[in-house]
């Protein structure tokens, strides 16, 4: 596989996964004051209603920029200008019908949805809407990644996160006004605060689409002018482009939304269980606030780059595989996992090393030795997991196995099911059964995935350098964060004060020791660094550290 290639497919992917970590950076800064504003209770409310939301969404219009772009682009690389703008305008009219009937199941059966938890109907209600502004949001998104530009998505997601934690915190204030002062989180604080923060969600995704739409309209001079010159004869029908948005549409659906669906049946399993059980409705509502928005946020934030380098792999995995390149591919794919987990594996050990700094100065004093610190130091290992199975799931995709992830999510979706079943009921584990259960569905996903990528390419997945290596170089690092944090923890006072001096310490010392370990174990060697994006830079800076 040649430079370039290798280039192109990281290289986006990487201005995706930045995106994508700054948006989970401001959602982590925002938790801390929104947490205080509406309590464990609230938070609650809100990530159940978001569940359901996700859900719906995901069979709406998850999917909906992959389709986009792979049919647009397949066009513009015939010059079927025309076309590739009637395809744009067939999504439009489909995101608006579909994400239209969607945003009104989601506002009327939200009392049916939330079950048990009455206080998240108001916050499911509220974000409804969003749903269909997403649809058309995701067609535009669709349309420049298909016309080969990340930068449009990756502005308009920075530019919603912001919005979305202004107006979160904004009016979540707002709305418990009327039940201000009161010296604790009520019912009626806790429900109308997690409706403000459902707002917020909204006015994200609504800025979002007006960046897009202003961009949007940018391009139309250049493809007007595109399309005068459009030699096309035949020019594709609503109907045809209709069964291939839906052709390529389905799958994706089916696969993703089994995937992101354990969310939603995990909850329902662990309220239902833990009220049967005699625990009230709303300290089931705190339990499920702490790992939602504290334990699920954090060990998503590295996930973003998994899932971002999975949508840049896709077209590159398709290309060779559609030309029979094997070689080219099976590169391809040995290059994106092994970058992954030279990422995902550190961050796993950094996450539980230095879990209650962490935890401590995104959340306060209160939860650097509670619940959610101790989920994380638990679970951190899922990193490495989710982080692999959303690789793979896209390396499937990209071969064009669209059933594979859907089979294998099921799978994983029933094994999720037994294990927290059978943690919630016959052990008093609770929200570590969330943990252990989300744990197992991810690392099954890994083990299904690999087996299917190996059957249908011949690939043989290298583990010394792609997983030995990295795990002895984070080990290293773990032990000297450990030490710092217990150095500044010993010294200063427990506070936040204390956490980001911990933090702001042990994360730069702690990369600069796994970036020297993996240079001397040669996870990558010299040529191999100079194929990847500001490989070169790379180099250099070994060389003046004599790591080369």
């Amino acid at each position: 596989m040649s430079k370039s290639s290798k280039n192109s497919f990281l290289m986006q992917g990487m201005i995706l996964a930045a995106a994508s970590i700054v948006c989970r950076v401001i959602g982590l800064l925002y938790r801390s004051p929104l947490f205080g504003i509406i309590g464990e209770e609230g938070m609650g409310y809100y990530s159940y209603a978001y569940n359901i939301y996700n859900i719906i969404l995901l069979i709406a219009s998850f999917s909906i920029p992959l389709a986009v772009s792979k049919s647009i682009s397949a066009r513009l690389a015939k010059k079927e200008y025309i076309n590739a703008q009637r395809i744009f305008y067939g999504a439009l009219v489909y995101a608006v019908v579909v994400g239209g009937i969607a945003s009104m199941i989601a506002y009327f059966g939200a009392p049916t949805f939330v079950g048990h938890q009455k206080g998240a109907t108001l916050a499911l209600q509220v974000i409804s809407p969003t749903i269909f502004f997403s649809g058309i949001l995701g067609v535009l998104r669709g349309y420049f990644q298909g016309h080969n530009t990340m930068v449009p998505t990756s502005i308009s997601q920075i530019i919603e996160q912001i919005l979305n934690a202004i107006f979160s915190i904004l009016m979540a204030y707002v709305l418990i006004l009327p039940y201000l002062p009161s010296n604790k989180i009520t019912y009626e604080i806790a429900r109308h605060g997690a409706a403000g923060s459902a707002i917020g969600t909204g006015v994200g995704v609504l800025t979002g689409l007006i960046f897009c739409f202003i961009i949007y309209r940018a391009y139309q001079p250049k493809v007007k002018i595109q399309m005068k010159h459009d030699r096309t004869k035949y020019i594709e029908s609503y109907g045809n482009i209709l069964k291939i948005l839906l052709l390529t549409i389905t799958p994706v659906i089916f696969s993703t939304a089994i995937y992101n669906c354990s969310a939603t049946i995990d909850q329902t399993i662990f309220s239902n269980i833990l009220v049967g059980k005699g625990i009230t409705a709303k300290v089931v509502s705190g339990f499920y606030g702490l790992f939602s928005s504290q334990y699920n946020v954090l060990i998503n934030v590295p996930v973003a780059m998994a899932s971002a380098l999975s949508n840049a792999i896709v077209p590159n995995v398709s290309a060779a595989y559609a030309l029979g390149k094997k070689d080219d591919m099976n590169d391809s794919i040995q290059m994106a996992i092994r970058f992954t987990m030279m990422i995902a594996i550190p961050c796993a050990v950094g996450l539980g090393v230095l879990n209650s700094s962490i935890n401590g100065l995104i959340f306060g004093a209160t939860y650097a030795k509670g619940l959610g610190a101790a989920m994380l130091r638990v679970g951190a290992v899922s990193v490495i997991f989710y982080c692999l199975s959303t690789l793979t799931n896209g390396i499937l995709q990209g071969m064009g196995k669209m059933r594979v992830p859907v089979r294998h999510s099921a799978i994983s979706v029933v094994v999720n099911i037994v294990v927290l079943w059978l943690l919630l009921t016959y052990t008093d584990c609770k929200t570590y059964g969330l943990v252990f259960a989300t744990m197992a569905f991810s690392l099954v996903m890994c083990l299904l995935n690999a087996h299917s990528i190996k059957k249908y390419t011949g690939f043989h997945q290298e583990i010394t350098k792609t997983f030995i290596k990295p795990a002895l170089s984070a080990a290293v690092m773990g032990i000297v964060c450990f030490l710092i944090q217990y150095a500044v923890q010993s010294v200063l006072p427990f506070g936040r004060v204390c956490f980001a001096v911990c933090v702001i310490i042990a994360v730069p010392v702690g990369a600069l020791i796994y970036f020297a370990a993996i240079i001397k174990l040669r996870v990558f060697t010299e040529e191999e660094l100079t194929k990847i994006p500001k490989g070169n830079l790379i180099v250099r800076l070994a060389k003046k550290l004599h790591l080369l």
